[in-house]
């Protein structure tokens, strides 16, 4: 069996072929050994190669709630499917996600030295990206600050993702104003490309916004423009003598249309995150479960309850299966179902 676990190659090859074949990659946001499993089993029944990836939030819970150790808990994570992924038969890249600026120091930053020793011995990274999301400052310092962890993430043999713009809504404390600073401009294209260049000082990937919003909204409440990123791709493509310059990724993509999932990735996008719609899928099942189950999971007049019914593994299965089943039908929207390398 392959290695289940994307090499730094395997992943930049992942990437290449969606780019070449149209179609994206979902990036699954996971807390816990469960969701992990659950992740690994979506991408396994989809047949398609795929990312996890650990928010702040993420790795400072599954380090213990009392704990909160954002690095202790990403490396758990990270060590927990780098072990399990092995019998699923399908490659999965491991990806830290929304790193604000204020965090880098307490939680990219350490990964990426850890990283850097582990290549410097011969060995592989733990992840195999890392994202800074540079929204919230200046676009001049979020370039700044992006050219310097480029620099590291070549040592760490990394990729490292970057976002242009605002994304809207709320993410694990981070809370944006929906508004016309989640549309990237043109402009904004340019000046990336200008500051990190176009792979020759390293590959990192781009979430331009184009109206995304984090969190699920009712239809009609965001306007999505994925016009926007076939407008920037031609337009830097065109300055520097490259199609598609851009490695595309979409984020705030939950409660978003067939359509405009279809048009994001025919202009580009190649990994699209995936957080809140599994979140429900995966809890649905055990709001069931509890519901139907009650006088078992319950010791209610002093009966002594069903030992199967709040058994854990009870309702984990169910609620693995239910988040699987939500990324079965992710990488059907996104077509990377059946591209397994």
């Amino acid at each position: 069996m392959q290695m289940p676990i994307a090499t730094p190659e395997v992943y930049a090859e992942m990437i290449d072929r969606a780019k070449a074949g149209k179609f994206a990659y979902p990036a699954v946001n996971i807390t816990s050994s469960q969701t992990i499993t659950a992740a690994l089993q979506g991408f396994a029944e989809a047949e398609s190669d795929g990312i996890i990836q650990v928010s702040v939030g993420g790795g400072e819970y599954a380090s213990g709630s009392t704990v909160k150790d954002r690095v202790s808990g990403s490396l758990a994570l990270a060590a927990y499917a780098t072990e399990v992924a092995k019998g699923y038969g399908v490659n999965i890249a491991i990806h830290t996600d929304h790193c604000t600026a204020d965090k880098l120091d307490s939680w990219v930053k350490p990964l990426l030295a850890i990283e850097a020793e582990q290549v410097k011995n011969g060995g592989l990274p733990t992840f195999q990206s890392h994202m800074f999301d540079g929204s919230t400052v200046p676009i001049e310092e979020n370039l700044v600050i992006a050219a310097e962890l480029l620099e590291l993430s070549q040592a760490a043999r990394t990729i490292l993702e970057i976002e242009i713009g605002v994304v809207g809504g709320e993410e694990d404390g981070h809370m944006a104003e929906i508004n016309d600073k989640l549309y990237t401009t043109v402009e904004d294209g340019l000046a990336t490309v200008k500051a990190l260049g176009s792979g020759e000082k390293g590959r990192y990937l781009t979430a331009l916004t184009f109206g995304n919003v984090h969190g699920v909204y009712k239809p009609g409440a965001v306007k999505l423009r994925p016009e926007i990123l076939l407008d920037i791709q031609k337009a830097v493509g065109a300055e520097i003598g490259k199609e598609n310059p851009f490695d595309l990724v979409f984020h705030g993509g939950s409660g978003s249309t067939a359509e405009e999932i279809s048009a994001a990735v025919d202009n580009g996008v190649i990994k699209m995150n995936i957080d809140t719609d599994t979140q429900y899928a995966y809890t649905r099942p055990v709001v069931e479960h509890m519901f139907k189950n009650y006088d078992g999971v319950l010791k209610i007049d002093g009966e002594v309850g069903n030992k199967k019914a709040y058994d854990p593994r009870a309702w984990g299965k169910a609620a693995e299966a239910g988040m699987a089943a939500r990324i079965v039908e992710a990488c059907q929207q996104l077509r990377s179902a059946g591209h397994k390398m």
